[in-house]
C-alpha cells in the first residue's frame, strides 16, 4: 500500500464515531433519579429533626449528583490510553490520599471512624476515589502482565500486596466494609485477568482468616454478628436496625404504602437516607419497587460484564478490566447493601449506588460510570472501524503497518500474523490489523 492509500484510509478510520450504551446510560439516569426521589421521601424526617431544613440532605445528594455528573462527563471525553499512562500515578495517589486522613487538619473524624478528608466546605471520603484510582491501576497491570499472573508467583503477588497495603491502612481508619469489597474486587479482577484459581486459594487461606480475627477483635463487630443471626433475641438495642428494616420491608407487602407514606423513617429505622434507604423503598414502593431496584442492578451488571468481554474479545485488554472492575465493584456494593437490609448480611457501611444519600460516594459512583460508559464508546468505535474495514470499502492495511489505536481485524491463518512479545514485557507491542487475536 502506497503511503496515499494508508493516509486516506487513516482519515476515514478516523471519521468513524462511536456511541455510548444506550441501555448503561438509561440504568445510570433510573437509579439517579429513582436516588433523587427516595432521598427526597427518606430524609425529610431526619433533616428536620437535624434543624437544617426539610430538604438540606436532598440539595447536598442533588449538588453532589450535578458534580459527578459533570466529572464523568469530563471523564467520557478522555481517552482511555491517557488514562492509562497515567495509572502509576493514581496508585500514588491512593496512598496518599488514606494518609491524608490521619494527618490532624485535614482529616476528619465521625463517629470514631477517622475516614474523610476535610476540604473546607465540605468532607470527602477518601476510599470513594481510591476505588476507582485503584481498579484503573489494576487494569493497567493486568495489560502488562495477563501472560506472567497464570505462570508466575511474583506476577500475582505484586497486585495482593499493594492491595493488602491498602486494605491495611483502610482497617487503621477503621473501615472493615470497603477493605473486604476492595479485596473482593482485587480477587475478581485478577482472576478475570487469568490467574489460576488454585493460586488464588493460598493467599485467599491467609488473608480471609486474619480478616475474620480483625472481625471478631472489635466487640461492636462481635455485636453485629450476634445480631445477625437473631435480631429478634434484642430487638431494642443491638437488633434494632435490622428488625426496623424487616418491619419496612415487611408493611411494603406488593405495591407499598405510598411514596412518602412511610412510617419507619420516621425516626423508628436508623440512617433511613443512607445505609437503609432500600428498606424504605421497599416500605414505600413495596416487592414492586424492591424488585425494580434490583433488577436495573441485574442489567447494570450483565451490562457492564457484556462491555468487559467485547473489550477483551476486541484486544482492548485495559478497556475489558476497567469495565470489569467498575462492574465488579458496583455490583457487589450494591449486593452487600440489599443483603444488609434485608438480613441476608451483618450491617456494613455500605451505600446503594446511586440511591442512597450522599457526596463522595454518589460523586466517585457517577465518574466510575462515566469511565465505564467511555470503554462503551471506544468498544463501539472500534467494532465499527472493523465493520468498515471487512465491508471493503476501505482498504486492508498491510501486516505490520496498522495503526495502533486501530481494533484488530482476524485473519484466516494464524502464519501471517507478526509474533507478539510477551504482554508483560518492556517493550509492548499493540495489537495490529492482521495480527491474531
Amino acid at each position: 500500500m502506497n503511503p496515499t492509500d494508508r493516509a486516506h484510509q487513516a482519515t476515514k478510520l478516523d471519521a468513524i464515531t462511536g456511541r455510548y450504551d444506550p441501555v448503561l446510560l438509561l440504568v445510570m439516569l433510573a437509579l439517579a433519579g429513582l436516588g433523587v426521589v427516595m432521598v427526597a421521601s427518606s430524609s425529610i424526617a431526619v433533616a428536620e429533626d437535624h434543624n437544617v431544613g426539610p430538604f438540606y440532605f436532598l440539595v447536598r445528594h442533588v449538588v453532589f449528583l450535578g458534580i459527578g455528573l459533570g466529572l464523568a462527563w469530563a471523564l467520557m471525553q478522555v481517552e482511555l490510553k491517557v488514562v492509562e499512562k497515567y495509572s502509576h500515578l493514581l496508585l500514588a495517589l491512593c496512598f496518599a490520599m488514606l494518609l491524608l486522613v490521619f494527618v490532624p487538619g485535614i482529616g476528619h473524624t465521625v463517629n470514631g471512624a477517622q475516614r474523610w478528608l476535610n476540604l473546607g466546605v465540605s468532607n470527602f471520603q477518601a476510599v470513594e476515589a481510591v476505588k476507582l484510582m485503584f481498579i484503573i491501576w489494576l487494569a493497567s497491570y493486568l495489560v502488562r502482565y495477563r501472560d506472567e499472573i497464570a505462570l508466575q508467583w511474583m506476577a500475582l503477588i505484586k497486585p495482593l500486596g499493594v492491595a493488602l497495603g491498602i486494605v491495611v491502612l483502610l482497617l487503621l481508619q477503621p473501615d472493615f466494609g470497603s477493605a473486604a469489597l476492595l479485596l473482593a474486587i482485587t480477587g475478581g479482577m485478577v482472576w478475570l485477568g487469568g490467574a489460576r484459581i488454585r493460586n488464588l486459594l493460598m493467599p485467599a487461606g491467609v488473608v480471609l482468616p486474619l480478616l475474620a480475627l480483625v472481625a471478631i477483635a472489635e466487640p461492636y463487630r462481635v455485636r453485629r454478628l450476634t445480631s445477625f443471626r437473631d435480631p429478634w433475641a434484642d430487638p431494642f438495642n443491638d437488633g434494632f436496625q435490622l428488625t426496623q428494616a424487616l418491619i419496612a420491608i415487611g408493611r411494603g407487602e406488593w405495591f407499598g404504602v405510598g411514596l412518602g407514606a412511610s412510617v419507619q423513617k420516621l425516626f423508628y429505622l436508623p440512617e433511613a437516607h443512607t445505609d437503609f434507604i432500600f428498606s424504605v423503598t421497599a416500605e414505600e414502593l413495596g416487592f414492586a419497587g424492591s424488585f425494580g431496584i434490583i433488577a436495573l442492578f441485574a442489567v447494570f451488571t450483565w451490562r457492564a460484564f457484556n462491555i468487559g468481554l467485547r473489550a477483551v474479545e476486541m484486544r482492548r485488554h485495559f478497556a475489558g478490566f476497567c469495565a470489569f472492575g467498575v462492574g465488579l465493584w458496583i455490583s457487589l456494593q450494591a449486593f452487600v447493601s440489599i443483603g444488609v437490609n434485608l438480613g441476608l448480611l451483618p450491617t456494613k457501611g455500605l451505600t446503594l449506588p446511586l440511591v442512597c444519600s450522599g457526596g463522595s460516594s454518589v460523586m466517585m459512583t457517577c465518574v466510575a460510570m462515566g469511565l465505564l460508559l467511555r470503554v462503551s464508546y471506544e468498544l463501539d468505535r472500534a467494532e465499527r472501524q472493523v465493520a468498515r474495514l471487512r465491508g471493503g470499502d476501505l482498504p486492508t492495511p498491510d501486516m505490520g503497518e496498522g495503526r495502533a489505536d486501530t481494533p484488530p481485524l482476524p485473519t484466516t491463518t494464524a502464519s501471517t500474523a507478526n509474533p507478539v512479545p510477551p504482554r508483560g514485557s518492556r517493550h509492548r507491542i499493540e495489537p495490529k490489523i492482521g495480527a491474531v487475536a
